[in-house]
Parts: structure tokens; C-alpha cells; sequence
């Protein structure tokens, strides 16, 4: 029986940042290009939880990032902060996470800078599984000071599914005899490669679940 872990680092980029600087705690934080007052040019590379609440996520332009932020502030929210990114942090804290991934499985690999895949399958058990990603998840914490979210499932594609079920800090189980109620009732955007301009067309053809 396999047992693979998928294991997404939350809001990684912003988490490094408040991190970094303790002050930028608790307020909406995006990192990427200058927004120069709504005329940068550039992408969102990340946004924390409370600049996701405003709409602004990983890719957007950075001029709309700017507005949509500017319209919370009217609307009574507090000032988003904008901080450019920093490669060389984001990467050296990641070879770290990687590091206590290989202590943790089999096997890994790396899908990102803030992502990998893990074989446990030597555990056995989806209990015994779930004992130890929440080991590996204080050791992070711990060590690093960062949460992050995981999906443990019989294969890749469940497992990346099940890790972005419960956001920020989740741990997400599905075992084989599960899949299909898991992957019903869930819109088909869920499923990674489908993009915008896919998910329009199957609307069109009233395909809007994984079930259907």
C-alpha cells in the first residue's frame, strides 16, 4: 500500500517576511514587484491570509493587488503592506525544509520552493501516517517558525487535493475506501490542470463537479 504525503508551506514567502519582522504580524502583507501607487509593473508572488481576504492572490498584477488593497482601506481595513521579494532568504529556509522532509520519508521530492511530495509508505498505516506529518509539522514550527498544510492520500494527485482542503495549518487524511466521497461533491478547478479557460468550456458542457 503507498502512502504519499503532499506538504504545501503556507503563505510561504509572507510567513518568511513576518518572520523576519515581527511588526508585520497581523497585518495584510503581499510580497512581490513594487506597487509604486498602483503603477507598477509586476506580479503578486505571494499574499498572507488577511491580503487573501481583499482578493489578492499569487500571480495578480501588482497594480490591481494595490487597488483592491486601497479599496479595503476605505472600507475600514487595515493598510496592506507591501514588501519586495527576497530569493536568496526564501531559498536558503527552503533547502532547510527540504532537509527534515528527507528525515521524514523514504523519499521526496521537491514540486517547488514550497512544496514537496513524500513516501511514507514504509509506515504502513494511514494512522501511523497521520502521527507522524503532525511530528513533521511541530519539527517546521520549531525549527523554522512557518506552518504549513498537508494532504495524506494513496497517490500524488489525492494527496495535493487533500493538502488544500483545510488552510493555513491543515493535516487532510484520505485513505483509499474515501476517494470518491472526497472528490464528489468538489468543483472541478480543484483538480491541478485545470485552469480557468478549462473550467469555462466544461461549464459550458454543465460539468461543474468532479462527479460529473
Amino acid at each position: 500500500m503507498r502512502i504519499i504525503v503532499h506538504v504545501d508551506m503556507d503563505a510561504f514567502y509572507a510567513a518568511i517576511e513576518e518572520r523576519s519582522n515581527p511588526t508585520l504580524r497581523g497585518l495584510p502583507l503581499v510580497v512581490g514587484a513594487d506597487p509604486k501607487e498602483g503603477r507598477g509593473r509586476g506580479v503578486v508572488m505571494t499574499a498572507n491570509y488577511q491580503a487573501r481576504k481583499f482578493g489578492i492572490r499569487s500571480a495578480l498584477p501588482i497594480s490591481r493587488a494595490w487597488r483592491l488593497a486601497q479599496a479595503a482601506r476605505r472600507r475600514g481595513e487595515p493598510q496592506t503592506i507591501f514588501v519586495r521579494s527576497n530569493f536568496q532568504l526564501y531559498e536558503t529556509v527552503s533547502s532547510r525544509i527540504m532537509q527534515i522532509f528527507a528525515r521524514f520519508s523514504d523519499a521526496h521530492e521537491e514540486a517547488s520552493i514550497d512544496e514537496a511530495y513524500l513516501d511514507i509508505s514504509s509506515l504502513k498505516t494511514f494512522e501511523d501516517a497521520q502521527v507522524k506529518m503532525a511530528t513533521l509539522k511541530n519539527d517546521i514550527h520549531e525549527q523554522e517558525g512557518l506552518g504549513c498544510s498537508i494532504g495524506i492520500a494513496p497517490n500524488k494527485l489525492i494527496a495535493k487535493i487533500a493538502s488544500s482542503r483545510v488552510k493555513p495549518n491543515g493535516l487532510t487524511v484520505i485513505k483509499q475506501h474515501e476517494i470518491e466521497e472526497f472528490l464528489d461533491p468538489l468543483p472541478i478547478r480543484v483538480i491541478p490542470g485545470i485552469g480557468p479557460k478549462s473550467e469555462a468550456f466544461l461549464h459550458q458542457q454543465n460539468v461543474r463537479l468532479v462527479r460529473e
